[in-house]
C-alpha cells in the first residue's frame, strides 16, 4: 500500500504568518540549518535524540549538508518530507516540521516539528496537514503521546 496518492503533489510554500513560510528544506540551507541545529542541540536531543539519535554532539557541517541533501531527496521522491520555517526572505531558519510515513502502528502519518523562537506551530500544523494532505489519521508525536510512549508502540 503506498503512503501518499501517485497523483499527489506535496506544497512547496505553505504561509505560517504576515512574515514565516515553511518550504521543503534543501542541502543548500545547510549555512542557516547547522548553527541553529547545533546551537539548540541539546534541546533537540532531549526531544528527537531516543527515537532518531539526532542531532549528535560530533556532527559536522558536511554531515549536516550530507543529511539536508537526504532530506532533499526524500521529499522528491514523496518518502518524507522536512519542511523548513524561514522568514520572508529565507536569510533566518527558526525550525522544521517533519511529515514521515509512520514507523508505528495505528496511523498514516507522523508529523513532529519544532522552533528555537516565540513560533507557535502547535495549532498551525494539525490545521495544515488536515486540509493540504490526504492523511485520516496523522499521529503528532510529542503532541498526541510521548516520544516514549511512541517508541512502545508497535512498528508498522
Amino acid at each position: 500500500m503506498a503512503w501518499l496518492p501517485a497523483d499527489f503533489v506535496h506544497p512547496t510554500a505553505v504561509p505560517v504568518t504576515e512574515d514565516r513560510h515553511l518550504r521543503p528544506i534543501r542541502a543548500t540551507d545547510v549555512d542557516l540549518d547547522y548553527p541553529l541545529v547545533m546551537g539548540a542541540r541539546e534541546r533537540l536531543w532531549a526531544t528527537y535524540g531516543e527515537a532518531w539519535g539526532w542531532p549528535p554532539a560530533t556532527m559536522t557541517h558536511e554531515q549536516d549538508r550530507v543529511d539536508l541533501a537526504r532530506h532533499e531527496r526524500e521529499a522528491d521522491e514523496h518518502k518524507s518530507f522536512n519542511y523548513a520555517l524561514f522568514n520572508a526572505d529565507e536569510t533566518v531558519l527558526y525550525g522544521c516540521v517533519y511529515v514521515d510515513p509512520p514507523r508505528k502502528a495505528g496511523a498514516d502519518a507522523e508529523l513532529s516539528w519544532w522552533t528555537v523562537d516565540d513560533t507557535d506551530l502547535d495549532a498551525f500544523v494539525p490545521a495544515w496537514i488536515a486540509a493540504a494532505w490526504p492523511f485520516t489519521a496523522p499521529r503528532h508525536v510529542g503532541r498526541d503521546l510521548t516520544w516514549a510512549e511512541w517508541i512502545a508502540l508497535p512498528d508498522a
